[in-house]
């Protein structure tokens, strides 16, 4: 912490304000701290949080002051939170009604950045710092594809209109793959090249660690069937509902088990479909998993079956775990990470049929495990980290 000066405690005291003593000293630790800030509505087990939680830990390697700021301190991946950084909960049900507390954060913290994920958490930092008159430089983060993002709220047919009239005002706009770049500009009218590209930090040492845990699920058993395995979300997006058609078509061929950690709110409709199609056996459902690697380590082949995504995450760890991988050829993210299929096969949206056919290659003519793994390492933490920093000016 800087010490305030005689000179300025004398003057200060001089004029019968002791309190502004505090101030003053509390302004240039601020400002010694040079601290980096984070924007989240909640702690939910998606995979933008699982992002924002590996640049926080790569950051903190760093020894980089943190704030970790929440509209509502609840989620999954709460008891994830690293200690050695300030989680700050606003206290508000909804991220739009976190504005005020926000822009009182950023009066009274003065960051040197400000870094916000998901486009309505994005909407809500830039009007914070407008209404703060905050000089701290903001980045939003763009997770999704917009054209192709789909929500049933309300309020979301309006976020491309509030984007595109907002969006300017950030001093950098991420987008977390070239397709999600590229499609955020034209989406938004902006000059090509106006949305940078960073790639999510995904894969660290931690990954490795957790990876080698010990799991006993029962299906991992020497000499049972493959296991196919699945991560994310029980939502329209992750099309899970695709998946389980395309399993129920591989059981008709041979022996064979389906693992879907995520919970949501498609959990009944698919539980229901799993029972129609007579598979209920060979089909799990356990829910959220906040070790999901141990799980990609021993798994036959990992499927992404998404309708849309930004830079699917999970497609990483799994081959980061050295899993083979069969995705959706969705906009955007999987064209990019796989190569085009040269690193795991690329089949369209909604083909149960042609899902089925990949995830049967797969077991026919096992993909390079090494090669897998190699991969992965491109989107590695550190790379991350590092390209956030420069847009931080920090």
């Amino acid at each position: 912490m800087l010490a305030i000066s005689l000179q300025e405690r004398y003057a200060i005291a001089s004029r019968s304000d002791l309190g502004m003593i505090d101030r003053v000293i509390e302004e240039q630790s601020h400002m010694s701290e040079r601290r980096i800030a984070f924007f989240l509505p909640t702690l939910a087990g998606g995979g933008a949080e699982r992002v924002a939680l590996n640049l926080l830990a790569g950051m903190l390697e760093l020894d980089i002051p943190l704030d970790l700021v929440v509209a509502s301190k609840e989620g999954p991946y709460l008891d994830q939170v690293p200690d050695r950084l300030r989680l700050i909960d606003l206290g508000t049900a909804r991220v739009m009604k976190a504005i005020p507390a926000l822009a009182g954060y950023l009066k009274d913290t003065q960051p040197v950045a400000l870094v916000s994920h998901m486009n309505h958490a994005n909407i809500a930092a830039i009007l914070a710092k407008e209404l703060a008159r905050s000089k701290t430089k903001l980045v939003v983060v763009e997770h999704n594809t917009l054209s192709t993002s789909k929500s049933n709220l309300r309020r979301s047919k309006f976020l491309p209109t509030m984007m595109r009239w907002l969006y300017p005002r950030a001093n950098e706009i991420v987008g977390v793959s070239q397709g999600v770049a590229t499609d955020l500009d034209t989406q938004l009218g902006f000059q090509p090249g106006t949305v940078k590209t960073v790639y999510n930090p995904v894969v660290d040492r931690q990954l490795k660690s957790k990876s080698q845990a010990p799991l006993s699920h029962p299906w991992f058993a020497p000499n049972s069937p493959p296991v196919f395995l699945a991560v994310g979300r029980l939502t329209a997006q992750k099309d899970f509902s695709n998946l389980i058609r395309a399993f129920a078509i591989v059981r008709q061929h041979q022996p064979a088990r389906l693992i879907i950690l995520g919970e949501g709110e498609t959990r009944s409709a698919l539980e229901a479909e799993i029972a129609a199609l007579g598979i209920t056996a060979d089909v799990s459902l356990p829910g959220f998993d906040a070790n999901p690697y141990a799980y990609m380590a021993q798994a036959t082949t990992f499927v992404l079956s998404s309708r849309w995504e930004g830079l699917p995450t999970v497609l990483i760890e799994a081959m980061a775990c050295g899993c083979a991988v069969v995705a959706t050829d969705c906009p955007s993210g999987p064209q990019e990470i796989l190569a085009a299929g040269k690193y795991g096969l690329l089949v369209p949206i909604d083909d149960a049929p042609a899902l089925a056919t990949a995830m049967l290659q797969t077991l026919e003519a096992p993909l390079d495990r090494a090669q897998s793994i190699e991969r992965g390492q491109y989107f590695s933490s550190e790379r991350a980290v590092s390209e956030y920093l420069r847009l931080c000016d920090y």
